[in-house]
């Protein structure tokens, strides 16, 4: 199928959409007549040269393109592939002003959460709630006990006040590729593909990066864009500054100091510039028991617990739990039930029916000495469950009959 015949203003129009300006190189003309499956009127093709080294033209816009037109919406600007960008391919770096718009960016995707009924508002969530309100760029640094809702606070934030939110999961092979783009093959070809930092500041988003202690040196590359300045794309030789309501929330295990305990292994020191440039420091702790009851609660109705099946299970979970953390607080033990924990023996508790296997499938991971310690002491707080309950359970009988045998095997 031949390309789409277009008048001047439309394939500026296009140009405007995925380069930012309307200087551009012929090799910028090709790839918006590649991607929109338009002809490059001759207008364009022989307009004025503004630099020789690359070549630059300025299309002969004959009237201010500040978004697509109607018709040029309608007929042209769904790209049926990622643009292809080659190190020619590349347009001169505009003013500041006319390079903040996003040429692969897709309108049409939500990064808005969806809202969860289960959660309970409690900790730092009133003040980041505030931060996110204000809409200033505003980085936030939040460290706690792993399990206890930091994450999913910020992500039930978002939803509630209706802010996109961005993710990004560090590991120690995070790099700046990782993080705001970088050429991949698609459908045989190669293309660029910005990454989620830059996403998240073209949006106006919130960016958050999870677990950032678990990153190495190679995260540095986000200085600048923790000053709340641009970000100057070397392999597309582009300027990204953010959209006003962009924004940086960083979570983790500790404050960037690593681990002594081993607890959370992997986690490394971070350089000393990079958490300055965060505004504030948070320390989210365990919810209180009151609050931990509410979330309990809030979880149960969501895993289709009957109220009354609950009794006092709920009330001696919490219990149970900060004894645990305060025995963990002087020494006592080595290790901690978080609230994610407490929620995964609700969630077993849905689906066995039985209290005492929840909580020593959810406690088997740690060693026999404290497995058996956490498993005495709920038998002490709720007197209904004893060892020898889990030990002598009976199942179902399954006969060879009622298993499903695969005949080729």
């Amino acid at each position: 199928m031949s390309n789409k015949r277009v008048t001047v203003n439309e394939f500026c129009a296009a140009t405007k959409e995925m380069f930012g300006t309307h200087d551009v190189t012929k090799a910028n003309m090709e790839a918006v007549s590649a991607t929109y499956k338009i002809c490059i009127p001759s207008k364009c093709k022989y307009a004025e040269k503004i630099s020789e080294n690359p070549v630059v033209l300025r299309l002969p816009v004959t009237e201010e393109v500040s978004a697509p037109s109607k018709v040029v919406a309608e007929s042209f600007l769904k790209p049926v592939a990622p643009t292809v960008v080659t190190e020619t391919a590349v347009a001169m770096p505009s003013p500041v002003s006319e390079r903040t718009s996003a040429a692969t960016l897709d309108a049409s995707i939500s990064f808005i959460p969806k809202v969860d009924n289960a959660f309970v508002p409690w900790g730092n969530i009133a003040d980041i709630k505030r931060i996110l309100k204000s809409r200033l760029f505003f980085p936030v640094y939040l460290t706690g006990m792993s399990g206890n809702g930091k994450t999913f606070g910020i992500e039930q934030t978002c939803a509630m006040l209706g802010r996109e939110m961005i993710r990004v999961n560090f590991t120690a092979e995070t790099d700046e590729d990782d993080l705001f783009g970088g050429f991949r093959l698609v459908n045989g070809e190669t293309v660029f593909q910005y990454g989620p930092v830059v996403e998240a500041m073209m949006r106006g988003a919130v960016l958050l990066l999870d677990e950032i202690d678990l990153g190495s040196h190679k995260i540095m590359a986000l200085q600048s864009v923790l000053e709340g300045k641009g970000y100057f794309i070397k392999k597309r030789a582009e300027w990204v500054e953010p959209a006003e309501g962009f924004t940086i929330i960083a979570t983790a295990n500790t404050k960037g100091k690593g681990s002594d305990d081993g607890r959370f292994i992997g986690t490394n020191v971070l350089n000393e510039a990079f958490l300055d440039r965060f505004s504030v420091t948070m320390y989210q702790p365990y919810p209180t028991e009151a609050i931990e009851k509410k979330i309990l609660v809030k979880a149960a109705e969501g895993f289709g617990i009957e109220s009354e099946a609950l009794g006092k299970f709920i009330p001696n979970l919490t219990m149970w739990g900060d004894i645990i953390r305060k025995t963990f607080e002087e020494g006592g033990v080595d290790e901690i039930v978080s609230t994610r924990r407490l929620v995964d023996i609700l969630k077993s508790f849905s689906i066995f029916g039985d209290r005492g296997k929840a909580i020593k499938m959810a406690i088997e991971r740690f060693d026999d000495e404290t497995r058996e310690s956490f498993m005495s002491l709920y038998e002490k707080i709720d007197a209904g469950v004893g060892m020898e309950d889990v030990a002598t359970e009976t199942s179902e009988e399954v006969t060879i009959e009622e298993v499903d045998v695969d005949e080729d095997l």
